[in-house]
């Protein structure tokens, strides 16, 4: 499992609230950064463990969310 380079940044205020929304550019930041699809997939199955607000606390947990 390859981590990202650095903690990828990403714009959520003002986007599109809905969860598998958040989880996409989460995914695709995690990408851009450097990340392999495995911990990708880490991140996805973690986000989708529990409800929307365990989706938010995952996201900031994977990258700086603004």
């Amino acid at each position: 499992m390859i981590e990202p380079n650095e903690k990828p940044s990403v714009i959520l205020v003002g986007e599109d609230g809905n969860a598998f929304s958040i989880i996409g550019r989460v995914s695709k930041a995690l990408k851009r950064a450097g990340a392999d699809q495995e911990y990708v997939k880490k991140f996805q199955d973690e986000a989708m463990s529990g409800d929307y607000d365990n989706v938010l606390v995952t996201a900031m947990n994977y990258a700086d969310v603004e």
